[in-house]
């Protein structure tokens, strides 16, 4: 996919969301960086997905007043990244926009800003309070009912705060951010190769994913061209990494309407490919097979149809387990029409 980077001022930000959401682009990302050390200020970054392509927007922004107008009423997902931006950077989007803090839950005071080139990789603060605003919601019999941050699985922590009416939902409102890492910081100090094996590990279920991604943008950067095989051995972890969390979350599909039989059925599917990940990538999860030029790891040989006979068994008894989730009342019942997203809101979100 092509990519066109251009520089534009804060005033002619919004314009060019409203026309690119217009053509029905998407919001990619958002983030900022610390341009001092170039003698310059900060800037805001924007990247749209067009279908003919990437626009990068990039919005340069003064030293002593890196403020822009927010978008977040034209792409409602760049909500959570403007506030994230704010924490990091003190990139502050306009008076209108949700100011709440995203990811400082208090380890940081407020005033500083770890991203930017002043503060020390090795910079420790002290823990400050931790009181976040949320939306109350009032009216006659609604409650709130507070869930986390701490679970009773192995997922990762996050504050889900419920407005309801009986059984009715009026609001959801979810706070998350509490295992940010300070990982952009660490980049910062590290080598080429120690960085592919931090990517590696932002997302430890997503391994490959992170790691190629990493291993493009300096392929990109250096102009490297990694070998044909390489990139079809890339491919193939990518599938298998694929495959192995949708397994699991066929499984909790289960697991969340009380079909236990099905979160273990499809659990045991899941194990049984992260053992062959294991025995063919050294790796239950595949970390540190992707990397920057190629890949470390090669499929031994011969071991090309054995993979293939496993895939093409999981293939049959997830076709069996599907018959049985499509099959069963009690399932059924709590599936049907729960969590519906109408195709315009999808759009607008």
């Amino acid at each position: 996919m092509p990519a066109f980077c251009v520089s534009i001022p804060a005033r002619e930000l919004r314009g060019i969301c409203e026309q690119a959401r217009a053509r029905k682009a998407r919001l990619v990302a958002l983030w900022g960086s610390d341009e001092t050390t170039r003698r310059s200020g900060y800037a805001l970054h924007l990247a749209l997905g067009f279908p003919s392509g990437l626009l990068w927007l990039s919005v340069p922004l003064s030293r002593e007043d890196p403020h822009y107008p927010g978008i977040a009423d034209i792409y409602p997902s760049a909500n959570r990244m403007q506030r994230s931006t704010a924490d990091l950077l003190g990139i502050i989007p306009s008076a209108d926009a949700d100011r709440r803090k995203w990811l400082r839950h208090g380890a940081w005071p407020e005033g500083a800003f770890p991203l930017r080139k002043t503060v020390e990789a090795a910079a420790r603060f002290a823990h400050g309070p931790d009181r976040y605003p949320f939306i109350p919601v009032e009216g006659e019999g609604v409650h709130e009912i507070p869930v986390g941050p701490v679970h009773a699985g192995t997922i990762e922590p996050g504050h889900f705060r419920f407005s309801i009416v009986g059984e009715k939902i009026l609001r959801l409102e979810e706070r998350l951010g509490y295992t940010h890492k300070g990982i952009e910081k660490r980049f910062e100090q590290m080598t080429l190769e120690e960085g592919a094996k931090l990517a590696g590990r932002v997302s430890g279920d997503s391994t490959v994913a992170y790691a190629w991604a990493y291993a493009m943008a300096v392929e990109g950067a250096t102009g490297t061209e990694p070998p044909p095989r390489a990139l079809a051995l890339r491919g193939i972890l990518l599938e298998l990494e694929r495959i192995a969390n949708h397994l699991g979350d066929l499984g909790y599909l289960g697991n969340d309407v009380a079909l236990s039989f099905g979160f273990f059925q499809f659990w045991r599917l899941k194990e049984d490919l992260l053992r062959t990940h294991a025995q063919l990538f050294g790796h239950r999860y595949l970390m540190d097979a992707i990397v920057p030029g190629g890949v470390a790891k090669d499929l031994p040989r011969g071991a090309g149809e054995s993979l293939t006979a496993h895939l093409e068994r999981i293939e049959r008894e997830v076709a069996a387990l599907k018959s049985i989730y499509d099959e069963h009342a009690g399932a059924q019942d709590r599936f049907i029409m729960t969590g519906q997203v109408t195709p315009a809101l999808a759009e607008r979100m």
